[in-house]
């Protein structure tokens, strides 16, 4: 679940995303407050926008957030009243961590991509095609789990480049927004000393 706020830009919404879906494949319905967006051929939900948040739950700041424990179950209120069946779960792990890349070789099918093999929290070890000529096996990176959201919107889901399958995006320092060290190029190089599986805070 990936949720965001920005009442400068569009206004007292919480956008919630549950699932990656595209503009094409989306219906929607409307109840009062709240919108739920939907894959209109398999009917599953892929997010919903609440209006006028801000009569029911507090939120400081633009960008995405985290909502917390009451958050969620006043939002849970919000849809159980109007009649939506659904029920947001909280989303605690951290979506940007340090990674230890224990595998990487060139992609079969092009010039510029590598398939990584990273280990990132609780020893899980995910698929992540990178296209940065600086990765290599041994590193420390920083990876964006996916159910992430970039500094720039972006939001990272499962995936597939040039038919491999692709779960996170292992990310540059631009990409992350710290400025001193945009003039790099590639992606972020942590050093050794970084604990694999640990928050990477932005």
């Amino acid at each position: 679940m990936i949720s965001c706020y920005n009442k400068d830009g569009i206004g007292d919404v919480l956008l919630v995303m549950t699932k990656n879906s595209i503009p094409k494949d989306q219906d929607f319905e409307t109840k009062e407050k709240i919108t739920r967006i939907f894959n209109n051929v398999t009917k599953e939900t892929v997010g919903y926008n609440f209006f006028d948040v801000s009569n029911h739950i507090q939120i400081n700041g633009n960008g995405p957030l985290t909502l917390d424990a009451e958050q969620i179950r006043v939002v849970n209120t919000l849809l159980s009243k109007e009649g939506f069946t659904d029920q947001l779960k909280i989303d605690k792990a951290p979506k940007f961590v340090v990674g230890y890349v224990k595998e990487c070789v060139l992609h079969p099918n092009s010039d510029h991509l590598s398939i990584t093999q990273i280990e990132i929290d609780n020893q899980e070890v995910v698929q992540i095609v990178c296209g940065a000529s600086n990765i290599a096996i041994g590193q420390k990176v920083v990876v964006a789990k996916v159910g992430a959201m970039m500094t720039d919107g972006t939001t990272i889901w499962d995936g597939e480049l040039r038919g491999e399958s692709s779960h996170g995006m292992v990310c540059s320092a631009r990409e992350l927004g710290i400025k001193e060290t945009t003039a790099k190029k590639g992606i972020l190089i942590l050093s050794d000393s970084s604990i694999t599986g640990t928050e990477f805070l932005i």
